[in-house]
């Protein structure tokens, strides 16, 4: 298993990494508790991974793309008998979804890893985490019915640990992904293949939205994920996290292991950003991530009396990137964001958060500190240099 964060081991350029650098003396023992649900069969040796040096296919503007919601039920729907008459309906739902989830098989240098994955396209593309398939040689899909097929990759984006793998099959039960977050307390039910289990589930509630998951300062953190008590083992990343209508509302990505003290806390990345990842991935190969320019610090009690910083929240300026929309803007090293676009930042994964959500070319607020000042600054966002 990887523990942690995930490893920078990819050659990504200075350029690439700013925006997501964590003071890792602050978040240290939060990050070290998150577990990505990995499972790594026996004969993997330690399960670190290298670089993932996957080469990246790019599919036509013809090739098509889950996005039918029609005639679905409404998402998370309650039925008139309440919480006892919800659980009776699972088995109906997991009939219903199953034969869309996918066990993902990948051979690397290091052993074999098994994964998840949910069938994105009847025609035969299916979603999964990019660490599940990263440095892979070989993917095989096992399908619900137990059918093996080999898989090639179509494109992945390790920013958002999302990608899309193919399989030489027609006529797949193509699962359907809401457009909209789920409500806390809401059914959650976690499909997939923990340790192996192929067809496994297990139900719980949505606990809590827009969660992030500290990087410790080596890569880019997973930001505004749902979170879930449904339990989330190794081996689930990939799989989806259903609702009551049997609706893909996330797919599963990491969790935290109960010997840090946790009960059922897991996490998967929500079905709107799938959609536009995986849309995105299908169509160009790549996906656009805004980007500032700027490499943060956490602001700390200790660094604002030491440079005498008259706030105790914000992210802390390191350093600019040339030729970037922050240095077009004029911010400088030493500037405090306490708040972009309107939000009020705590920690750098608020920071991303927000950035996740908006687009190369958008124009945004920014209030920042600088000595004794507050600054309003407008900045245009660019797109992420690749590396």
């Amino acid at each position: 298993m990887a523990h942690g964060h995930y490893a920078d081991k990819t050659g990504m350029s200075e350029d690439a990494r700013n925006d997501v650098r964590v003071d890792r003396s602050s978040r240290k023992l939060l990050a070290a508790a998150i577990v990505v649900a990995l499972a790594i069969s026996a004969g993997c040796g330690s399960g670190e991974r290298g670089s993932a040096d996957i080469e990246s296919g790019k599919a036509g503007p013809d090739t098509p793309i889950q996005t039918d919601l029609e005639g679905a039920a409404d998402p998370g729907a309650l039925s008139a008998g309440g919480i006892g008459s919800l659980f009776d309906d699972l088995p109906g739902v997991v009939r219903e979804t199953q034969p869309s989830i996918v066990t993902v098989l990948a051979s690397t240098a290091f052993g074999q890893a098994s994964g998840s994955g949910v069938i994105w396209t009847k025609k035969g593309l299916i979603v999964t985490n990019n660490h599940v398939i990263e440095n892979s040689e070989r993917i095989e899909i096992v399908l619900a019915s137990g059918e093996r097929v080999e898989a090639t990759v179509v494109a992945v984006d390790p920013r958002t640990d999302l990608a899309v793998v193919r399989i030489d099959k027609k006529n797949l039960p193509a699962a359907q992904f809401t457009d909209t977050l789920p409500e806390v307390g809401q059914l959650a039910v976690a499909m997939g293949s923990p340790l192996g289990f192929e067809n496994t589930v297990t139900a719980g509630i949505v606990s809590g939205l827009h969660r992030s998951i500290p990087s410790g300062g080596t890569t880019p953190a997973l930001v505004d994920l749902i979170q879930t008590d449904a339990a989330i083992s190794p081996g689930n990343s990939g799989g989806a996290l259903v609702d009551a209508s049997g609706q893909v509302i996330g797919i599963n990505v990491a969790y935290i292991p109960p010997q840090e003290g946790s009960v059922s806390i897991g996490f998967a990345i929500p079905a709107p950003t799938v959609r536009r990842v995986i849309a995105q991935l299908v169509r160009t190969g790549r996906v656009e991530h805004a980007f500032l320019g700027v490499d943060l610090r956490e602001l700390t009690r200790q660094i604002a009396e030491d440079f005498e910083i008259p706030v105790n929240e914000g992210v802390l300026i390191f350093s600019v990137v040339a030729d970037s929309g922050a240095s077009r803007a004029g911010l400088i090293a030493g500037d405090v964001i306490t708040a972009i676009a309107g939000e009020r930042l705590r920690t750098i994964e608020d920071f991303l958060r927000v950035l996740r959500n908006r687009a190369p070319r958008d124009t945004i607020a920014i209030e920042v500190v600088r000595g004794e000042e507050t600054q309003q600054i407008e900045a245009t966002l660019t797109d992420r240099p690749d590396g």
